[in-house]
């Protein structure tokens, strides 16, 4: 018997695996509904993916950033959600002063501190490896969560160690309507401690839980300047759905976890000898691949305090 199209369609929507992910096309939009691509003037872009990431050439992050070319880097930031550039020799100094043209800058008390503490400083080795090797946004555990991050390698391994990126805009257009209707208005508590729990001494995390309570972010947020609606979940410091039944919350945010886990939505890079990235932390999320062991990959980030979530 020869099925029809439309039991084929159903056929399909019964196959959906409970994990959330189904193969064939998925819907990849790069800018926001209604936004025209424009070229650059400042400089050249040399896109990595089809939805996330790109080179940037013909920018010097160690001079100082002109209103017209931060209007400009911003834009590009804002269509590709990661910025890569090659060739960078600066000081942590001129790395914050980069930072700095997005806003001031925060601390993180749970990472040691490169040369002050606006720096933290990532050093890994076969002694100290890295814990970064999984999908998550940065610091959400915070009311306002880091706008962006500014981050080079200082001692780049011989093999491996690259990072990935994931485009959250792209991981929302792809839910289904359902899973939309149901997310829409869910907030989710965010709390530091499952992030640093297992490679933190317990009593530094202790002394922090006063000035670091759970907080309550929406499920899905908007981006406060393109507008678009991103899935604003991580496994890393998102632990439950408020007014959900435990269980029921567990599997919804198991499904919407595995959503980053989709290779269209993400870039990877491939770090040389002074690049640098930089991310907008409202859109993304990142994973440092461990795979350079026993060789040291030490890195460099400068956070931009962000807004509230909404």
């Amino acid at each position: 018997m020869t099925l029809e199209l439309s039991d084929r369609s159903a056929l399909r929507e019964a196959r959906v695996p409970a994990g959330g992910i189904l193969e064939g096309p998925r819907v990849l939009n790069r800018l926001p509904e209604g936004v025209e691509s424009r070229p650059y003037e400042l400089f050249g872009v040399r896109p990595l993916g089809r939805v996330i990431g790109a080179e940037i050439d013909g920018v010097d992050l160690g001079e100082p950033v002109t209103p017209e070319l931060r209007e400009e880097l911003n834009r590009a930031l804002l269509e590709w959600k990661v910025l890569f550039f090659r060739d960078q020799d600066i000081t942590p100094a001129q790395q914050r002063a980069f930072a700095r043209n997005w806003g001031p800058l925060e601390t993180n008390p749970f990472i040691p501190a490169g040369d002050t503490d606006e720096v933290t400083r990532f050093e890994r080795s076969a002694s100290m490896p890295g814990f970064e090797n999984i999908w998550h946004t940065d610091v959400t555990f915070r009311p306002n969560p880091a706008l962006g991050s500014v981050l080079r390698l200082v001692t780049v391994p011989p093999v491996g160690g690259d990072t990935m990126w994931a485009d959250m805009a792209a991981a929302y257009d792809n839910l289904p309507e359902d899973v939309k209707a149901r997310i829409d208005g869910l907030k989710a508590v965010h709390d530091y401690l499952p992030g640093f729990d297992r490679f933190s001494d317990p009593e530094v995390l202790a002394q922090w839980q006063e000035q670091f309570p759970p907080v309550e972010h929406p499920v899905v947020r908007r981006h406060p300047e393109t507008g678009r609606r991103t899935l604003f979940v991580n496994q890393s410091f998102t632990t439950h759905i408020v007014g959900m039944d435990r269980d029921e919350s567990d599997r919804l945010l198991h499904y919407l976890f595995t959503q980053a886990h989709v290779p269209e939505y993400q870039v990877r890079f491939r770090w040389t000898e002074n690049a640098v990235a930089f991310w907008d932390n409202r859109a993304t999320q990142h994973y440092a691949v461990n795979d350079y062991a026993p060789h040291p990959r030490v890195a460099e980030r400068v956070a931009i305090a962000g807004d509230r979530p909404f």
